[in-house]
């Protein structure tokens, strides 16, 4: 049915654990035993404390257990690199080996509790850490660093051994970054650079290369986090603890698996309260990508429909390309807030122009026209013949005058504009070369944002190596594709986080009546019957047509006559999924006679299929409406999750639906019908009435409430169709599948 999904339940123990309420202990909230406002109905954190990573990003002292200078060996570059790092970052650095007297000149200890002071960090490069982390607590250290692969990623017996890792750090009560991880915390950043920094966040630390590179055009970064296989720090950890960094600006993440959904989602939230942008790749699009993905950290990459309603639920910007990363990372990092939407493209050409403008059209983006007072003020230095409605056509941007910067700043100054984006396909000096120039002039004095797309396949043209990218001002772009994404996902985000409520302040924290009804009706393991079923949802207050359940024909025809004609009549037991396909409905019956021909044929079917009923339900027939379906499943990484969309026999063949994982708001089932190819139904088409919208949004908001309430115990829940009166008149639910777990 929709929305099911498979799959074991892999968190932590000490995160959010899928239980149900009163069944098991609360979880630990980040390292903390949860306290009961910290819960929601279902079990669940409700809010995660901030780690004090400091003393891991910059240690006072660090021991460097495995430490080498002996030629040849791995440990020796490893342990050069540390030592050079922490002469860097004014570190005392402590070098741990059995043999060694010294390591490059630093007095070497035999053993962890030999070491001259207790350290912040300890760097572990030996190939089995597990004995190493009692000596570790005992000495008091905050965190360690594994490098040692052949862990979860490698399989059943390297899972196994990394949770017996897990197990040990979570006795010792340190804090360790790995295992499969490297040196990436230990780059050399930049320090000559201003600006809010982009902080990284990478699984796998090649990934993050193009983005750390990014210091090299004059982009600030503060931190780089290479979580490994996330052993215990995760990147739901680094996502709270960088948004509450001053320096940072904007976390750029590339992410192969969610080890925890709700820890990820708490710190996603916290990222939004903040204001403070993530910029992602999330791999696992495709079956491929999970696959491999999964063989690399070894965690599920979960069901990227639900990760992708996930993300934008808490305003995560997902992109695909390491390129987009960069581009999008840096423009929110450098761009402070929209005074405006609008959008002009100011070009030398006026195909260029026309071209460009056409892409940010189509991507979403709002292109004004300029009103006819500020085209006239333009035409004081563009010639009459030349478009200037937007996009701006200056048939090639003076030189030799203050005619340039004078077009600049009038646009700038226009109040319907909030993003200048000026293509140069090609570089032709000097016309280029003083573009580029009036460009970064009037991008220092304006507070809205100016970008630059440079075509030029060679970069290394002085107006774009100097003059472009020696601004932390203007955003300068290789592709005009990523500067319209970039410029998109950056208005987007600023009308998010304006708006943003945080679900969590919200969501229900004790059961309702309704629960206790429900759960009486439910049968683990098993499906109940369709009569079963919808009083599960009259128990939610969710509105079911009047029927009557029978086991006889002339018990039918007493029942019609007392629900009304026309009646449906359906066989009804727990073994039944598809009943159109089986000839078990029959609809539109209008007297006494059919009743009971329709009675005796519904149970001579259920006999021949050897199918077993409770009963037939004989039902109100309701008409005049928009089918849709609404349902529930259970993820393995988010646990609950909730289902709309065009529902009807053919649900499964039109698969127009919109998922979003608890606790949500009515905003958000909004949300979630608005992005709905088929959402024209709802308005009313072809001569219909528009359909009861806020009825639809109670029934969503409900199901999410039995979702949150029964959800270890409902595996899946789908009310189709869910007849969506005319506005004004409900909906109801004609037919529902709960599967129980």
């Amino acid at each position: 049915m929709l929305g099911s999904t498979h799959g074991t339940l892999t968190t932590d123990s000490r995160r959010a654990r899928v239980v149900a309420c009163g069944e098991q202990p609360a979880p630990a909230v980040h390292g903390r035993p949860a306290e009961p406002d910290d819960l929601d109905v279902s079990g669940r954190p409700l809010y995660c404390e901030v780690p004090d990573l400091d003393r891991l990003f910059r240690p006072e002292s660090l021991a460097v257990i495995g430490a080498s200078d002996a030629e040849g060996r791995p440990n020796t570059g490893i342990t050069r690199r540390l030592v050079d790092w922490a002469g860097r970052v004014g570190a005392r650095l402590h070098p741990v080996h059995p043999s060694r007297p010294s390591v490059f000149g630093l007095p070497c200890s035999p053993t962890v509790a030999d070491l001259p002071e207790q350290v912040d960090l300890a760097v572990l490069l030996v190939a089995d850490p597990l004995p190493v982390i009692e000596e570790l607590a005992q000495a008091k250290v905050k965190f360690a660093v594994v490098f040692a692969s052949g862990f979860a990623e490698t399989g059943d017996e390297g899972a196994a051994a990394q949770a017996r890792l897990t197990a040990a750090v979570e006795r010792s009560g340190l804090r360790l970054l790995g295992p499969n991880t490297n040196l990436n915390a230990f780059e050399r950043f930049r320090d000559d650079l201003d600006g809010p920094a982009i902080a990284l966040i990478t699984q796998s630390g090649h990934q993050g290369r193009p983005v750390f590179a990014l210091q090299e055009l004059g982009v600030r970064l503060s931190h780089w986090a290479p979580t490994g296989n996330e052993a215990d720090l995760e990147t739901a950890d680094f996502l709270s603890y960088f948004a509450e960094r001053p320096e940072v600006g904007v976390i750029a993440a590339y992410v192969e698996g969610i080890k925890d959904g709700r820890a990820f989602l708490l710190a996603a939230d916290r990222c939004a309260r903040r204001k403070v942008p993530v910029v992602a790749v999330k791999v696992g699009r495709t079956e491929a990508g999970a696959r491999t993905a999964a063989s690399h950290t070894g965690k599920l990459t979960g069901a990227d429909a639900v990760v992708d309603a996930a993300l934008r639920q808490y305003g995560v910007i997902r992109v695909d390309g390491l390129d987009e990363l960069q581009d999008t990372a840096t423009l929110l990092a450098r761009a402070r807030p929209p005074r405006a939407d609008g959008v002009v493209v100011y070009s030398i050409s006026g195909g260029t122009g026309a071209h460009v403008a056409d892409l940010a059209a189509g991507a979403g983006l709002r292109l004004p026209v300029l009103s006819e007072a500020k085209q006239a003020e333009l035409h004081q230095w563009i010639p009459e013949y030349l478009s200037v409605a937007n996009p701006v056509d200056n048939g090639g941007h003076p030189v030799g005058d203050e005619r340039g910067p004078q077009i600049i700043r009038a646009i700038l100054d226009d109040p319907s504009v909030g993003v200048l984006i000026c293509p140069v396909t090609g570089p032709f000096p000097p016309l280029s070369d003083k573009l580029a120039q009036d460009l970064v002039d009037a991008a220092e004095r304006t507070d809205k944002l100016v970008c630059v797309v440079w075509g030029s396949p060679v970069g290394t043209e002085r107006a774009y190596r100097e003059v472009l990218l020696g601004s932390s001002r203007v955003v300068t772009f290789r592709t005009v594709a990523n500067c319209v994404s970039a410029v998109r996902a950056y208005l987007d985000h600023h009308r998010f986080v304006d708006g943003y409520r945080s679900p969590f302040d919200e969501a229900p924290r004790t059961p309702s009546p309704s629960s206790r009804k429900a759960r009486a009706l439910l049968r683990p393991g098993q499906q109940l019957s369709e009569h079963a079923a919808k009083q599960l949802l009259r128990a939610y207050g969710i509105r079911v047509p009047r029927e009557q359940l029978v086991t006889s024909a002339a018990a039918a025809v007493r029942a019609a006559g007392l629900v009304g004609y026309p009646v449906v009549m359906k066989a009804s037991g727990a073994r039944i999924a598809h009943k159109t396909e089986l000839g078990l409905v029959k609809i539109g019956l209008t007297s006494a006679s059919q009743v009971r021909d329709a009675y005796r044929e519904l149970t001579d079917i259920a006999r021949y299929e050897d199918i077993a009923l409770d009963g037939v339900l004989v039902c109100q027939m309701v008409e005049r409406g928009v089918e849709m379906v609404v349902g529930a499943s259970h993820d393995p990484l988010f646990g609950p999750t909730v289902t709309v969309g065009l529902g009807g026999v053919l649900v499964e063949v039109l698969r127009d639906t919109a998922v979003r994982v608890p606790p949500f708001g009515e905003e958000q089932v909004r949300g979630m019908c608005a992005e709905l190819r088929g959402r024209a139904l709802l308005d009313g088409v072809r001569g219909r009435p528009p359909a009861d919208l806020d009825a639809l949004v109670e029934v969503v908001l409900r199901v999410q409430r039995m979702a949150l309430e029964l959800g270890d115990e409902l595996a899946e829940l789908d009310v189709n169709p869910l007849m969506v009166l005319p506005r004004g008149q409900g909906a109801v639910a004609l037919d529902a599948l709960v599967v129980c777990r």
